[in-house]
């Protein structure tokens, strides 16, 4: 989630399961979710970070959010930053939650990713308790052609933790963590897992034109598949957000779509985009509850001049093992 325009933060926004669905108002942007004993919990960008939970992914009821008080060395990052924390990614390891998060200042990559844990996602339960442990990776201007923003924790095929991220600049990153899932692993080792043409021009302090973000990666069928968003979000009418696609047989890569291409040399192939309903969708993430693949979405939609709508689907695969949305 790069550029969030706070505005959008405040519209309204409808649940859709597939298509069309009844449901409950709710503000969203950016959503994951994970599902505790018979409860959905989706997190999302918002104050504090915003939490809903649902029996059924229809009717949504707003939970506590996360940080009544913003974290601590936040303002140390973002000079400007109020609370407003973008792009969670929340599971489940070591018997507790890591919930990841990003703070920025905005259209800058003076960004940091924190993690916080917590025994239970019940806020009725009496071992509640969100504690953050502090900063994972930081970004700063000048220093670093990446962002550190938009985070997804994922495992290898040995058990070793990695996390995704980035945003615009020189594309997006992968990183191993060490066992504590709270800090990088020593001798530190980086990977570019997308990119695409960025004006050379350009200073270093500055996005760029390589517009992408937000990977997502899923394991499935003896593949990683990284999910992530090229062009442009929250600008209502004007979004040309949509979310493309590669596949590797390695955690790190190099994921190719399906034409071969890999996603570091401008690759992807589209899974979903604006259409006849929407201006554009994405920062998408993806799941398997109870033996359904799910991918969770936000789109901007048309009938209402912009307004970002959350959008449910169920996929399935073909006969190549891509998928294929329901």
């Amino acid at each position: 989630m790069v550029y969030k325009n706070i505005k959008y933060a405040f519209l309204l926004l409808i649940v859709l399961i597939g298509s069309v669905s009844s449901a409950q108002e709710i503000v969203v942007h950016d959503p994951v979710m994970i599902k505790q004993k018979d409860t959905y919990y989706l997190f999302c960008t918002g104050h504090g970070i915003s939490v809903f939970s649902s029996k059924d992914l229809k009717k949504w009821n707003p939970e506590p959010q996360v940080f009544k008080d913003k974290p601590v060395w936040a303002d140390g990052v973002a000079a400007d930053f109020k609370n407003h924390i973008w792009a969670p990614d929340v599971s489940f390891h070591n018997n507790q939650y890591y919930l990841y998060y990003s703070v920025s200042a905005f259209a800058k990559n003076t960004s940091a990713i924190g993690v916080a844990v917590n025994t239970t996602l019940d806020p009725k339960d009496k071992n509640y308790k969100w504690v953050d442990q502090g900063i994972v990776i930081q970004s700063q201007p000048n220093r670093d052609m990446w962002n550190a923003i938009d985070p997804n924790l994922i495992f290898d095929e040995n058990n070793t933790p990695w996390l995704a991220f980035g945003s615009f600049w020189e594309g997006l990153k992968m990183v191993k963590l060490n066992p504590d899932l709270k800090s990088i692993a020593q001798p530190q080792e980086w990977h570019t897992i997308a990119k695409r043409k960025r004006s050379f021009e350009l200073a270093d302090s500055d996005p760029g034109d390589g517009a992408l973000e937000a990977p997502f990666i899923f394991k499935k069928n003896g593949y990683y598949y990284q999910f992530l968003s090229w062009d442009l979000c929250c600008r209502g009418e004007k979004s040309t957000y949509k979310v493309v696609i590669g596949r590797s047989k390695t955690v790190t890569g190099p994921y190719l779509d399906k034409e071969g291409k890999s996603l570091a040399e401008g690759g992807g192939s589209i899974v979903v985009q604006g259409d006849e309903n929407y201006f554009g969708v994405g920062h998408n993430s993806a799941y398997t509850f109870d033996g359904k693949d799910y991918i969770i979405y936000h789109g901007y939609e048309k009938k209402t001049n912009g307004t970002p709508r959350l959008i449910i689907k169920e996929m399935s695969w073909d006969a190549d093992l891509w998928p294929v949305l329901k």
